[in-house]
């Protein structure tokens, strides 16, 4: 019997991935373990290895086809053997957890103007959203339907693939046409970009019509934690090779304590649901070649300079070469971004969503300043910049949360204990 091969979920927030190359093609024979594509998701490519030693039969989706995860992308068996005539489509698993929630009127009707139909079927929860799944999503917006008038048979109410297949466009009484005041919410980001760049170019663009993203900046005073840094270093007799108390690790933990003080910055916010995280899971920004990656410090809090130091030095550099396990790049609940290598002072950070903030780093600049006793003295100040969303959480406690994170990099000795 042929075997299935599906879209993989690599991590707890994948939904879906992009195919972004064919490594084989119908008739190829392959090895267990053997690569025969690769794919894009969210925050990493990857290649999809065979489940098994055999023929390829037939590849059902095509390279630049976005795919839910686990439904069926190829066939392999036995030369000559039979496939299933349901080749595309995976089972329609129809509980809430794979469901996805739409706004009302998120599919698009592709016409310069709309028209204004009688009130809509679709079932709509407390707060007007629609339960829809997502391989239905996906054909009703193929087909240039309004969701809000198709009635749902699952669930909850829910639309499922069968309910969008049913329903009859014509069936829909009109009245006058009229303009659109609103922009589409469903645009096709990332045209003419392929594989993580199409990726990264739908996140940020999702990010940014998704939320409300307000971005604050400050300076800390590091010099007395300069100070401290030369002074660890000259007393420590091993040598500190993994970043101990580098810029990186000391601004971490500064964060991860300002969070302790501030839970509602360390929370996420999709599908009308805010939830603040007890757990403190920070997303590092690393860049790569060809695109951006956040592998994640689980339980940042929770670790000592010296291991959170070596644990950001050493998923950065497995990140740059595409060994680190996927299930670190997802499930971060405060991202950090840094540009200070680039010589940027301040800059607007984008909201690695669902997270409701993060913190964009710049390099260290030098100025001269007067002392408490009025004479001259040089300092150096690190320049930060929040980006929170406004939707959530207000201009006032944003402003504590940073102005915390700058007092823990003052007082460098809170940094250690």
């Amino acid at each position: 019997m042929a075997t299935e091969i599906v879209m993989p979920k690599l991590g707890l927030t994948m939904t879906e991935g992009l195919i972004n190359q064919w490594l084989v093609k119908e008739g190829d024979t392959v090895a267990a373990g053997d690569p025969v594509l690769e794919i894009s998701s969210e925050k990493l490519t990857s290649e999809v290895e065979a489940p098994e030693a055999g023929v390829i039969l037939k590849i059902v989706k095509g390279e630049g086809e976005t795919v839910p995860c686990k439904q069926i992308i190829a066939w392999i068996g036995q030369e000559g053997e039979a496939v299933p005539d349901a080749a595309g489509d995976a089972p329609e698993v129809d509980t809430e957890a794979e469901s996805e929630v739409a706004s009302a009127g998120q599919t698009v009707v592709p016409e310069e103007s709309r028209t204004v139909s009688a009130a809509p079927v679709a079932e709509k929860h407390e707060d007007g959203r629609i339960f829809i799944t997502p391989l239905a999503r996906k054909i009703a917006k193929e087909k240039g339907l309004d969701i809000t008038y198709i009635k749902g048979t699952g669930g909850n109410g829910r639309i499922t693939r069968r309910d969008v297949e049913a329903f009859n466009p014509a069936s829909i009484p009109t009245a006058e046409p009229v303009t659109a005041l609103s922009a589409p919410t469903n645009v096709n980001y990332g045209v003419g970009l392929t594989g993580m760049r199409k990726v990264i170019a739908e996140r940020m663009m999702s990010s940014i019509h998704s939320s409300a993203q307000l971005t604050l900046h400050r300076k800390a005073d590091v010099t007395p934690l300069m100070a401290f840094r030369k002074d660890i270093k000259t007393k420590v007799n091993a040598p500190l090779e993994n970043g101990e108390i580098g810029i990186t690790t000391l601004l971490t933990k500064a964060v991860t304590k300002a969070l302790k003080d501030y839970p509602e910055a360390n929370a996420w916010y999709a599908g009308g649901q805010y939830e603040e995280k007890e757990d403190i899971h920070i997303g590092m920004a690393t860049a790569l070649g060809d695109g951006l990656v956040v592998p994640v410090i689980r339980h940042a809090d929770k670790l000592t300079l010296s291991d959170l130091g070596r644990t950001i030095k050493e998923e950065a550099e497995q990140a740059r070469k595409g060994t680190l396990d996927p299930s670190l790049y997802s499930g971060s609940t405060f991202s950090i971004t840094n540009l200070g290598a680039q010589g940027i002072e301040y800059f607007t950070p984008i909201l690695n969503a669902p997270e409701v903030a993060i913190l964009g780093v710049g390099a260290i600049q030098k100025a001269l300043t007067l002392d408490e006793n009025g004479q001259v003295a040089e300092k150096q100040f690190l320049p930060l910049s929040l980006t929170f969303d406004h939707q959530v959480l207000d201009g006032a406690p944003a402003a504590e949360f940073l102005g915390a994170v700058i007092s823990y990099l003052e007082d460098a000795y809170s940094l250690v204990f």
